[in-house]
């Protein structure tokens, strides 16, 4: 049961593919089993910008383009220099950032510019090793992922991989609609193929958006198996009984993390009847 493609625009995808490094700092204490919701977390040092109002490009002349691209590239720049010069008050941060990274958590998150994963959670540089995609995908053909996660669990030795996605996320609304979206189409397959698998309880959903919502769960867990899967993961965890996979969901409606309490061990148990790689 799709939406219908007039309702999906052209601004569904802000970002794309990226992976970032971080330094360790104040871990964000997180179990298995928790059943709690997060708060967002966010310093006082740095509110939340004020929306800037859309740009309406057609009736700009071309000085006014240049000037306006100018300033947001330099606005990036004096960001910057103030957050250095804070960061600079204590004389050991820098000497600490560059010695290395032993981070926590890997997450694997979208790429909507929305959700940046430390400010949400209150984690600090080095805290958390960040991958981020169109909807969260883990895709076994995506050597981007699968390298992210293989260099998090065997090099970093992460304890916690989290797969986050969020209410609202475009990704997810245009793979429910009945539409060519081109060079679009084969990663978005992933994410009808969720639809297929629960197809009965997707369509027993009579409102669009609490369906639309669901299909946001849902995709996160079949991530999470798909993390699962992985050679790296099932080797961890048989050594070391670590990392543990988790599977969350972010509202922008109150800046909330869902934790949708995956059973890990329960979840590794019946893929390994399949995808048994510990040997």
């Amino acid at each position: 049961m799709f939406i219908s493609s007039a309702r999906v625009g052209s601004s569904l995808f802000s970002k794309a593919t990226s992976t970032s490094f971080r330094r360790p700092s104040t871990l964000l204490s997180i179990s298995a089993s928790s059943s709690r919701t997060l708060s967002s977390t966010q310093h006082t040092r740095s509110p939340p910008p004020p929306r800037r109002p859309e740009t309406d490009w057609r009736n700009m002349a071309e000085q006014e383009i240049t000037k306006y691209l100018r300033q947001t590239h330099d606005r990036v720049f004096e960001h910057n220099k103030a957050w250095a010069a804070e960061r600079a008050k204590d004389p050991e941060y820098f000497a600490n950032l560059s010695a290395g990274q032993t981070p926590e958590y890997l997450w694997i998150g979208c790429s909507d510019s929305r959700i940046p994963a430390e400010q949400i959670t209150g984690l600090e540089p080095g805290d958390c090793f960040v991958h981020r995609n169109i909807a969260n995908l883990v895709c076994n053909t995506d050597l981007n992922v699968m390298s992210v996660i293989t260099y998090a669990v065997q090099h970093l030795q992460v304890k916690h991989i989290v797969v986050c996605g969020h209410y609202g996320c475009g990704g997810v609304k245009a793979a429910m609609t009945a539409k060519d979206l081109g060079i679009l189409n084969p990663w978005l397959r992933n994410i009808r193929d969720v639809y297929r698998l629960h197809e009965k309880e997707l369509d027993a959903i009579p409102n669009e958006e609490e369906r639309y919502n669901r299909l946001v769960e849902l995709n996160v867990i079949e991530q999470c198996r798909n993390v699962i899967k992985t050679a790296g993961v099932q080797q961890s965890f048989a050594k070391n009984k670590f990392p543990i996979v988790h599977g969350w969901v972010f509202g922008f409606h109150d800046g909330l993390l869902k934790d949708l309490n995956i059973d890990f061990e329960k979840m590794l148990g019946d893929i390994q009847k399949i995808y048994n790689l510990t040997d």
